[in-house]
């Protein structure tokens, strides 16, 4: 059929049913349709393959070459010469070869060069869909986890996120998972930003159901709404359209109305205006404003101080500009706000008001919202500058329904002050000198003030009344909770009007029995820790007991700092939400030299002060001194200062006598001269010769590594740590990781800092001296600076398995290291930093560096830095293990290669020196690589050739796991564990939870790679980290006494068996106090152990036979993970045969086997289904094993000694022999 349309012409083939050739009909070449740009599919990159697919396929039916991608082409019988049917089958080749070449143009650069050996478009479509077609239970987990963790956020428009979101729900559609539209709306309304949370109410309690395409309208006109009432208040605004009304009718309605005219009010009568009964402010009597006043206008008063009073009497104006956010519910009445908009200062707050005096003549002020408010008085309000100064405003007007108190910005510059707007805070300065700072919160700039309050309405309050009422609100303000319940004494602070406050407010207020405080436990026994902290402080401090108040407060500094029992939490963190830093912490009452103040120092003269160290400021990050010798003329001694910069030397306190005797001195005095003491006899002991590590190690133990940029370049090791940072930036900038440019305005860049590392060696000396330049991060926000954080790394079982493949078939096993691997990934987010510390360029100092690549501690840096590495393995012929996607195969006639990536450490395992050098010569081409030649430390690891074995050992990190945890050298252990040591909860003194959660990393770590034979020990111990005793540091103890005896242990693989098999076994109830039992597993290949697991078993089995079933489950999963792992490895046998999985139970294996349920085993029937589906599938086979054979009996259980030994070996785990 051919159609004409425009100067389009369509010739559409007829299908081919069958590839004979006697059944293909005769027809011309067809000739696809033109499609514009616009409607081609982006090019494919190996990411997002199904929508791809999609377009791809849609675009080909558009051009009549769909159906190319399925049929096979067609075959001419040797003797068929008719000129027809070899015309058809040249068309169909015309039409497939045109198909093909659309589906490779469609793919990226780093792929077309992967699929141009494909001949036709159906092998070519059938080799795509196989690669990255995922129909498997992890690409469903990953898109319901985008969905999951999906957040919208304020910075961007709803719709646009909700259109986002959609895309995650077709995909999840895609994957077969169904969603009803009901669900779909109820997860999007969930999802809504937080400033949304009204709207999100309405909707969640709106009784009829929505569709989709309903919610997206009501969001759209809402954001719509939204946004012209953002236009709508920054237009008022600037034009100030606001007004206080006089009476019942604007001055803007009654200015043209003077003289002899009159005003016709609504209903067409004469409108008359009330007098005024308010006073004068120019000279002072009722009855007229000052704007009518007849005598001269005052003048302005004159300047007395920096902050001075604001006089001017603003009353008669009429405008007076009060922002709609000044109705927002929830604001906290006692704080201020600057509003360039408004013409008069509003208070909330009667309270406030120094002087007042009411208005009683129905004055009205409008706001933004057109709402109006009546004004019930005006007079005097004092600020109190949390620096001491304080800011005067007259003529405040008291509106009780505004919920913010403003500030006039107008005012303010009216009087002479400067408001300076940057980024998001505001400087009030006057005269040149700085007067505070106020920041933006909640789109207005919050003032940080405190309030005097100095009316004569509340003399009867007492100043401890004010305080108590005060702290009340403090807990109410920081943390946006509503206090309840309030207990306290009867002490005369807490009577009236502290009462009728508390019922003012609906706070119930316990007070104790009469002459009873202790039934107020918990506040007395504060104030008792308190008081014996204090105590102890001053006694160890020798300080003056005048100074107890200085050190009761840091004690209750110190205690909100301190973890609690109950709460596992320390109080800072439990009110701020953050966890404390306890780095600036000092110790109480030692000499400090604290700087002289820069107004006060001289030339010449002394630069330090010495001071007593006694607390930290209350308001800023200061510490607190008491001086304790000044030749400063106006520091004197004995007088208390605050200070940051000060130098601290915490072991030596001046205020002790300088010569005090020791205790031991004191005790021999006492005793007479004559008295015979008797000694303990001592002991003779073979005195060990100390290793000498030299200067360089003392240097190392002594510095510790340093923290900072100067710190390092200062230090002793300087030369070393500023050629590290030289060669650090030389990578950066070879790189082109960053570009300098001017910061666009809006934009706030993240900050760097340095890293300093030094590379030990295997026998402990230092290797080299690592620098690394770090981009802080920690303060991107999602959404804005990142989007996806996710980055694989390769599993260890997958490294053990190449080992054991490499030592199974003799290859060559070499190592490459990456230096600054994440500055290789490409960014998609436009990030800026400042400069480096110390490598600013010169004459460029203000401008920042623009990233192009990712760099470390960005939040993207390992995913970008994946993709790219993953990008170039592929576009060089390499192929993903699909087990494990950070294992890379390539198999040629030649030979093949195997490279393993753990982040930036990658070992090459080949089967000929040419297959690796060329690796490492595309390696080098791309990446800044460091060769490290024959593989001999991978993540920690000893790798250890011999002839005929290949042996993985970590007896470096076992000595220095016994030198940290095991100083005393507590002798040995043939077991790891001890069967007569019965573990439970601790219910007494516990030991110490931070060295026994770190000696537990440090063997989880050694167990994960080298030692199978401690799983089971660490893993029952690693049960009590929360709360260890005595009897669990004895199960430790253990482990490493068992570990000094087996130091020399490692895994050794040879050339046989070239078997991959599995052993299962289960322990039933192993754990009497929760009836759990226990599982373990343990696969070998090529005579070791490359994958095992311990783990206590999550359900309560009902018999042996059902814990040994769910055992064997487990261990199923990780034969299927094993043997695909093994298909993708070149050259290996194919099909893998089923992986024989010896099990000592015959009930197990039995069930396992048999087709037949019954209701004493239908609680399993899932974990029944899976087995036999492995088994049915060939890929694992069960067979029986005696238990003193079953190489896995020591992962669930603690053996004798001879067991132990046998199971050890029968994982290949054996002393290495020298």
């Amino acid at each position: 059929m051919t159609t004409e349309s425009d100067n389009v012409v369509v010739t559409e083939l007829a299908p081919v049913a069958t590839p004979t050739v006697a059944q293909v009909p005769a027809m011309p070449t067809a000739v696809p349709i033109s499609v514009s740009p616009g409607e081609k599919p982006e090019k494919f990159s190996g990411l997002n393959f199904k929508r791809w697919q999609q377009k791809m396929l849609f675009y080909l039916t558009t051009l009549n070459l769909a159906r190319f991608l399925t049929e096979d082409a067609p075959k001419l019988k040797e003797d068929e010469h008719d000129i027809q049917v070899i015309s058809a089958i040249d068309a169909w080749k015309h039409s497939d070869f045109l198909c093909r070449n659309y589906v490779m143009n469609g793919l990226a650069d780093s792929l077309y060069n992967v699929y141009s050996d494909k001949k036709t478009a159906k092998e070519l479509w059938e080799s795509l869909d196989r690669k990255y077609k995922t129909e498997d239970a992890g690409a469903k987990k990953f898109v319901v986890g985008r969905f999951l963790d999906y957040k919208m956020v304020d910075s961007k428009t709803v719709v646009s996120q909700v259109q986002e979101l959609q895309v995650i729900l077709h995909e999840i559609h895609a994957e077969g998972m169904m969603l009803s539209e009901t669900f779909q709306v109820a997860a999007i309304i969930e999802k809504l930003p937080p400033a949304w949370k009204d709207f999100k109410n309405y909707l969640k309690h709106k009784r009829k159901e929505m569709s989709i395409e309903d919610l997206i309208i009501r969001l759209r006109i809402e954001e719509d709404n939204r946004r012209s009432e953002k236009k709508g208040a920054h237009t008022l605004n600037e034009a100030k359209a606001n007004f206080v009304e006089h009476g019942q009718s604007s001055k803007a309605k009654t200015n043209n109305n003077k003289g002899k005219g009159s005003k016709l009010g609504p209903k067409g009568g004469i409108s008359k205006k009330p007098k005024f009964q308010g006073k004068c402010f120019n000279c002072g009597k009722q009855g007229h404003k000052s704007v009518d006043c007849r005598l001269p206008k005052k003048n302005k008063p004159k300047e007395a101080n920096v902050i001075d009073d604001i006089t001017k009497n603003v009353y008669d104006i009429d405008l007076t500009a009060v922002v709609s956010e000044v109705n927002l519910v929830g604001s906290n009445p006692k704080e201020w706000w600057i509003d360039t908009g408004a013409t008069r200062h509003v208070c909330s707050d009667k309270k406030m008001f120094s002087t007042f005096e009411p208005i009683e003549n129905g004055e009205k002020v409008f706001m933004g919202n057109s709402a109006t408010s009546e004004i019930k008085g005006q007079d005097k309000v004092i600020l109190k500058m949390t620096s001491g100064k304080e800011l005067t405003l007259t003529n405040v007007l008291y509106v009780p329904e505004i919920r913010k108190n403003l500030v006039s910005g107008s005012l303010l510059n009216n009087h002479g002050f400067r408001l300076v707007f940057d980024s998001n805070k505001v400087v009030l300065s006057k005269s040149g000198m700085y007067v505070r700072k106020g920041y933006m919160s909640d789109g207005m700039w919050k003032l940080n003030v405190m309030t005097i309050i100095k009316s004569n309405m509340n003399k009867a309050s007492t100043s401890t009344y004010m305080l108590e009422s005060s702290n009340l609100w403090h807990v109410e303000n920081q943390l946006n909770k509503k206090i309840k319940v309030l207990r306290s004494d009867r002490g005369g602070e807490y009577e009236s009007p502290f009462v009728d406050i508390c019922a003012q407010h609906g706070i119930m207020h316990e007070t104790t029995a009469p002459y009873l405080p202790q039934s107020n436990g918990v506040a007395e026994r504060k104030n008792r820790t308190l008081k014996e902290m204090m105590n102890a402080m001053l006694i160890s401090s020798s300080l003056p007991q005048n100074m107890w108040g200085e050190a009761i407060l840091t004690a209750n500094y110190l205690l909100n700092k301190v973890p609690k029992k109950k709460a596992e939490k320390t109080p800072y963190e439990l009110w701020k939400g953050r966890k404390p830093s306890y780095t600036y912490l000092r110790m109480w009452g030692c000499l400090a030299k604290v700087a002289v103040p820069p107004p006060k120092k001289v030339k010449i003269g002394p630069k330090t002060i010495d001071c007593i160290f006694i607390g930290y400021a209350h308001n800023s990050n200061a510490y607190r001194f008491l001086v304790y010798e000044s030749n400063i003329p106006d520091i004197h001694k004995n007088t208390i200062m605050e200070s940051r910069n000060a130098s601290f030397f915490e072991d030596v306190f001046p205020c002790k006598s300088k010569e005090e005797p020791s205790s031991s001195k004191r005790m021999l005095e006492s005793q007479d001269q004559n008295e015979e003491v008797e000694v303990e006899p001592r002991r003779s002991k073979r005195v060990r010769t100390e290793k000498s590590f030299g200067p360089d190690f003392l240097t190392f133990m002594l510095e510790g590594e340093p923290q900072t940029f100067k710190e390092a370049v200062n230090s002793t090791e300087g030369l070393m740590w500023k050629e590290a940072i030289k060669s650090e930036i030389d990578s950066i900038l070879q790189n082109h990781t960053w570009e300098l440019v001017d910061l666009p305005p809006g934009c706030k860049p993240l900050s760097s800092k340095w890293i300093f590392k030094r590379k030990m060696k295997v026998d402990g000396s230092i290797d080299k001296y690592k620098a690394r330049l770090v981009i802080k991060g920690y303060r991107q926000t999602e959404g804005l600076d990142y989007f996806d954080t996710y980055s694989p790394v390769t599993r260890i079982n997958s490294i053990r398995m190449v080992l054991a493949i490499a030592a199974l078939r003799n290859l060559e096993i070499h190592q490459m290291d990456v230096k600054t691997a994440f500055l290789n990934g490409d960014l998609d987010e436009e990030i800026y930093m400042e400069q480096p510390e110390g490598f600013s360029a010169p004459g460029q100092e203000k401008k920042v560096c623009k990233l192009v690549k990712s760099l470390y501690g960005l939040k993207q840096a390992p995913k970008q830095w994946h993709e790219k590495f993953d990008n170039v393995m592929l576009s060089h012929g390499f192929k993903i293990n699909e087990c494990d996607k950070c294992v890379y195969v390539k198999d040629t006639e030649h030979g093949y290669v195997i490279v393993c990536l753990y982040v930036d450490d990658m070992l090459i395992v080949g089967s000929d020196d040419k297959m690796i050098t060329s690796t490492k010569n595309m390696l080098n081409s791309r990446f800044d690589m460091k060769d490290m030649g024959l593989a001999d430390v991978i993540l920690g690891i000893k790798i250890k050739r011999t002839s005929n074995e290949l042996i993985l050992s970590q007896s470096h990190y076992v000595d220095k796991i016994l030198g940290k945890f095991d100083k005393d050298n507590s002798g040995v252990a043939r077991t790891p564990v001890d069967v007569t040591l019965h573990l439970s909860k601790n219910k007494g003194e516990s030991v110490s939870q931070v060295e026994y959660s770190r000696i537990i990393g440090s063997l989880m770590y050694l167990m994960s790679c080298t030692r199978p034979d401690i799983a089971y020990a660490v893993g029952k111990l690693s049960r009590y980290t929360s709360n260890p005793g005595a009897k669990h540091w004895q199960g430790i103890i253990r482990v490493l006494k068992y570990l000094r005896f087996t130091r020399d242990y490692g895994l050794h693989y040879t050339r046989y068996p070239a078997v991959l098999e599995g052993y299962s076994d289960a322990n039933w109830i192993s754990n009497v106090k929760d009836s759990k039992s226990h599982s373990g597993y343990v696969f070998t290949l090529g005579g070791a152990a490359v994958s095992w697991k311990s783990s206590k078993q999550t359900v309560i089995a009902r018999s042996t036979m059902e814990s040994e079933f769910i055992a064997l489950d487990k261990c199923g999963k990780e034969a299927e993970w094993l043997r695909h792992f093994l298909e993708d490895i070149p050259r290996w046998s194919k099909p893998v045969p089923p992986i024989c999985i010896h099990c000592d139970s015959q009930s197990a294996i039995g069930r396992a086997q048999s087709n037949m349920y019954n209701g004493k085993s239908r609680h399993i029937r899932r974990r029944h289904n899976t087995i036999r589906q492995l088994l049915s599938t060939g890929v694992i086979s069960v067979d029986y094993v005696k238990s003193k054979d079953n190489i896995a009996d020591p992962l669930t259980k603690g053996l004798n000694r001879e067991l132990v030994e046998k199971s050890s070996r029968g994982m290949g785990l054996k002393p290495i022999k020298e």
